[in-house]
């Protein structure tokens, strides 16, 4: 095992291209290769997907990544290919029978399987898996075991049955956002002697602030100022697909010599795709975007990140502003607020929990087949619970009422903090991270607008209007499933 140790910047060459690796990556993936169960926090941006992928080329067996997200599960086996990864593949909801009938029946061809958890509660996946090597078991946005975390996903918590049930392999559990109570609340759910590998989440070369507004006007007025001062690639997060719209047609009109689009989940997979691999080829300048595009996108030169509304967590807002400046030079976060903007996140919340009449239709096996997905998965997680405790239809629904409260007060206390830190007087990026780590390491260029910081005097005008032609239709040909 040593031996291959000495070898790790060899094969990071020799399978993903880089020549060096970044801060804590060689540690968790040395971790790894001594099969040590892994807890490891990386800040977002630093490649956590190497941490995986890189072992899954030196050991013995398959590694199995656990992902809630299934449109990053598909990106990511698609960049792996298109970077000549050949035994790659993705179990999710999205496959017909035939196609995972195929996966599992080639299971031992494969390196590297991402899978999403409600796949692993399948009791065919799991004979399958059985018969196999699963040399590490993968999982990806640890945080969602906890239930003190925002996003919080209950079939998270079977999967300690699971890494029971394929022959106990090693485990790595990854996050970019875990404070220490949920570290500790993973390690004692899965129950194993876990190696801490622990990294500031802080990016010190990103500058944070915050713009007030009085209204939605003046708000807008700030984030023309803003783009008309940084010509470099910038994303611009909204929390409603209608605003995305607008304000993209709109900034289309007041910039023509740039290049804008809009991207949401509810565009076509096609239209998705475009638009993701034209702003990650600088085909794009700007991008108009809700919480679906981002994740799994690595972009190195995103130099601004604006938040046109508020995001719905302290967590979401951490994630999506570390998705600049991944090249380590100086970027810059921007949030425009204005007073009521809250409504917004309070509002998803209530719309992510059911109230007390689906509670109690659902227990009564009156189930709704048009209640949204996230709102079914907490009920029949909840359900299941009861039934081993053979509660009756009243415990039930106290039980679960109780439990649904919980988590309001658990999601509304991250809108809480984002509001304290909007209008803290201190630090910006102390204030940001102080629930996470106990202390900011010095910024690389200017630390925020309550420190050294003046939004209004930084300008950048870096060199993005060359668009080289490009052959789209053959880059969607590969990136889409054929039929």
């Amino acid at each position: 095992m040593n031996q291959l140790h000495d070898h790790l910047e060899a094969d990071l060459q020799k399978f993903f291209g880089f020549s060096s690796f970044r801060e804590g990556q060689r540690e968790i993936i040395e971790s790894v290769l001594n099969q040590s169960h892994t807890l490891a926090t990386l800040p977002t941006g630093s490649g956590k997907s190497i941490c995986y992928q890189l072992p899954s080329k030196l050991m013995d067996g398959i590694t199995i990544v656990v992902s809630p997200l299934i449109s990053l599960m598909i990106d990511q086996v698609k960049l792996l290919k298109s970077q000549g990864f050949k035994r790659i593949t993705a179990l999710n909801s999205l496959l017909n029978y035939q196609q995972k009938s195929q996966i599992l029946n080639h299971l031992s061809e494969y390196q590297l399987i991402y899978c999403s958890p409600e796949m692993l509660q399948q009791p065919r996946v799991i004979e399958r898996l059985k018969q196999v090597n699963v040399s590490l078991f993968v999982i990806d946005e640890a945080h969602c075991i906890s239930q003190w975390g925002y996003e919080f996903r209950p079939d998270y918590l079977r999967l300690k049955d699971v890494i029971q049930l394929i022959g106990e392999p090693t485990v790595l559990a990854l996050s970019a956002t875990a404070t220490p109570q949920i570290q500790d609340d993973i390690i004692e759910f899965l129950d194993l002697d876990m190696n801490k590998i622990i990294y500031p989440m802080d990016r010190v070369n990103i500058t944070y602030n915050v713009i007030k507004s009085d209204n939605v006007v003046e708000k807008h007025e700030h984030l023309l100022s803003v783009i008309e001062r940084v010509k470099a690639p910038t994303m611009i997060y909204f929390s409603s697909r209608q605003v995305t719209e607008q304000i993209c047609a709109q900034l289309q009109r007041e910039f023509p010599d740039r290049s804008i689009a809009y991207y949401h989940g509810g565009m076509e997979q096609q239209d998705r795709l475009l638009i993701q691999q034209q702003f990650m080829l600088g085909q794009l300048d700007i991008i108009c975007c809700t919480s679906a595009f981002g994740m799994g996108i690595n972009k190195s030169d995103i130099r601004l990140i604006i938040h046109y509304h508020l995001p719905n967590n302290i967590e979401s807002f951490i994630q999506e502003t570390g998705r600049a400046g991944r090249d380590g030079e100086h970027s810059v976060s921007v949030l425009l607020y204005n007073k009521g903007d809250e409504a917004i996140p309070f509002h998803m919340i209530e719309s992510e929990l059911p109230d007390d009449k689906e509670i109690k239709r659902y227990i009564n096996n009156e189930i709704d087949d048009e209640l949204p997905e996230i709102k079914q998965r907490f009920l029949k997680f909840q359900k299941d619970l009861a039934e081993k405790e053979s509660f009756t239809f009243h415990q039930s629904v106290e039980k679960i009422i109780k439990v649904r409260d919980q988590r309001r007060m658990v999601k509304s206390n991250s809108v809480f903090e984002l509001l304290k830190w909007i209008h803290t007087e201190q630090c910006k990026r102390q204030a940001l991270f102080e629930s996470y780590q106990s202390n900011t390491r010095p910024a690389k260029f200017a630390c925020c607008d309550v420190c050294d910081f003046k939004l209004k005097e930084w300008a950048i005008k870096q060199d993005i209007t060359e668009k080289h032609s490009v052959n789209w239709k053959t880059i969607l040909d590969e990136l889409l499933p054929t039929k």
